[in-house]
């Protein structure tokens, strides 16, 4: 019996790539170059699934021109902006992602970078890298800012926003959320405050963390109003989607006193990023949210799991319909 044919656009880490090719007949691309649309679309020939990555734009003129055999996107990512799933669904082609099995990674990156702003680590490495530490004081120049105690308000209670919420009790932090519905179960297990308005939430907390999906709602979700809603003390943190903040607004509101900080791992234009963001008081990472072998090994054996549940029922283990 001949196997599925899949195509995975990028490379997968060793251990996810081997087991793809051991259960379909992949098309791989082991160089990791960058496939044109074009590209895309002849490799999919006679493929019944398409396993893109987070940076391939799989829009409305590439699904438009995806051979018939195609039934299933089944992307490398939590999230599917990349995706034009109204054009998937109008072709009959359904849509998987890989959600929860990113979400301890991408936390343990939101944490990392609040203390990094907080505390100054990036700052003081170079210190001590150049050698320019002139030794203890009590009114200490390096002086960071305290992280333990401080309320954080999260945006986005979904997976990885609750498990940034276990991290931040851990630190004795009281826990804001604003979500599009509340959630009474989260808020039993995590103490957290629901805040059915943003701007209450934006004023209240001291470190404000992001973690909502891109949408046509939320896009400059955190523009220059809402930087001024922020306590002139307070840090934003952005592990989700660039599109979310107003970059400009950001950088504007940075270099004026509007925050204190900001700590981010996801920009506008990525993998570009505007350089006026190299300031003192903001840590850049580049969208590394879920980059550990050991999640990079989970997210493809994910969608694995969707291609062959797929198969089975005709529906992937995580559908995406909007």
């Amino acid at each position: 019996m001949e196997k599925p044919i899949v195509v995975v656009t990028r490379s997968w880490t060793a251990t996810a790539q081997k087991a793809i090719a051991e259960r379909f007949e992949a098309r791989l691309n082991p160089t990791d170059r960058i496939l044109s649309p074009t590209e895309i679309i002849k490799q999919c020939d006679g493929a019944t699934a398409l396993c893109p990555s987070g940076f391939d734009a799989i829009d409305n003129n590439l699904i438009s021109k995806l051979p018939e055999s195609v039934k299933l996107i089944a992307t490398i990512s939590a999230g599917t902006q990349h995706i034009d799933i109204s054009a998937a669904t109008k072709r009959g082609i359904q849509v998987s992602n890989t959600p929860g099995v990113v979400a301890e990674d991408t936390a343990d990156l939101t944490i990392g970078l609040m203390i990094s702003v907080c505390r100054r680590l990036v700052d003081l490495d170079g210190i001590m890298r150049r050698g320019n530490w002139q030794g203890f004081k009590v009114d200490d120049p390096l002086c960071g800012l305290r992280v333990w105690g401080k309320t954080i308000g999260i945006i986005g209670l979904g997976g990885i926003g609750k498990a940034v919420a276990r991290r931040a009790r851990a630190f004795r932090m009281p826990v804001l959320y604003h979500n599009r519905n509340r959630d009474l179960a989260a808020e039993k297990e995590l103490g957290a405050r629901y805040c059915p308005e943003l701007y209450d939430l934006l004023s209240l907390s001291d470190i404000v963390s992001i973690h909502c999906p891109l949408t046509a709602e939320t896009h400059h979700l955190i523009d220059e109003e809402a930087l001024q809603a922020m306590k002139p003390s307070s840090v934003l943190i952005n592990a989700a989607r660039g599109g979310v903040v107003d970059e400009e607004s950001l950088i504007y509101a940075l270099q004026n006193g509007w925050i204190a900080g900001a700590g981010l791992d996801v920009y506008k234009n990525e993998p570009d990023f505007n350089s006026s963001l190299m300031m003192e008081n903001v840590v850049l990472s580049p969208h590394v949210g879920t980059a550990t072998t050991e999640a990079r090994d989970d997210m493809g054996f994910r969608v694995i799991e969707n291609i062959e549940v797929f198969l089975e029922t005709g529906t992937p283990k995580d559908p995406v319909t909007s």
